[in-house]
């Protein structure tokens, strides 16, 4: 059973069943039957759009994504070893830039996810070199200031409304 509200011309608020709408005249019937649908449908339609919404700006990697990844090595290293590092990452699949800084022992990558992990990546410098080496994860605390971009931009904020959401 539904539920229509009907504000009189004394500002009376009042609350019909649709069983009480068949004692109406017909002209009212329409008027709340029309806004009835027209709410129906304008709610179909928001929620129609917040689906949208989530599966547009979703996550995905395509052909062209690439992604940032970075090993730490827990030792000194020289220049020399800057080099061999630099010239195997380079040669390994999917990897697309590589950055060594021998003194800060930092090796920082671009890869294609698509055709290669971090982790796999990683495993194979470990397996190749003899550097105690750890790959470099962010917490959830460096993501969260990582963008500023991110956290201002309308378009970000209504996708992590509707992700909460749904």
């Amino acid at each position: 059973m539904g539920v229509a509200i009907l504000v009189d011309y004394n500002r009376s608020v009042k609350f019909l069943t649709f069983t009480k709408l068949q004692n109406l005249p017909n002209m009212k019937k329409k008027i709340i039957k029309t806004l009835l649908y027209t709410f129906g449908t304008l709610l179909f339609l928001v929620l129609v759009l917040a689906v949208h919404i989530y599966y547009v700006y979703r996550p995905s990697a395509s052909q062209y994504t690439r992604v940032m990844a970075r090993i730490d090595i827990k030792q000194p290293i020289t220049p020399a070893d800057a080099n061999q590092i630099t010239s195997f990452m380079a040669h390994e699949k999917g990897i697309d830039h590589v950055l060594v800084n021998p003194q800060t022992s930092i090796v920082v990558f671009t890869f294609f996810p698509l055709k290669n992990s971090g982790n796999q990546i990683v495993s194979d410098f470990k397996a190749h070199f003899p550097y105690k080496a750890d790959r470099f994860m962010p917490t959830a605390d460096n993501l969260k200031h990582s963008c500023p971009v991110a956290a201002s931009s309308s378009t970000y904020k209504i996708y992590k409304f509707i992700a909460n959401i749904i």
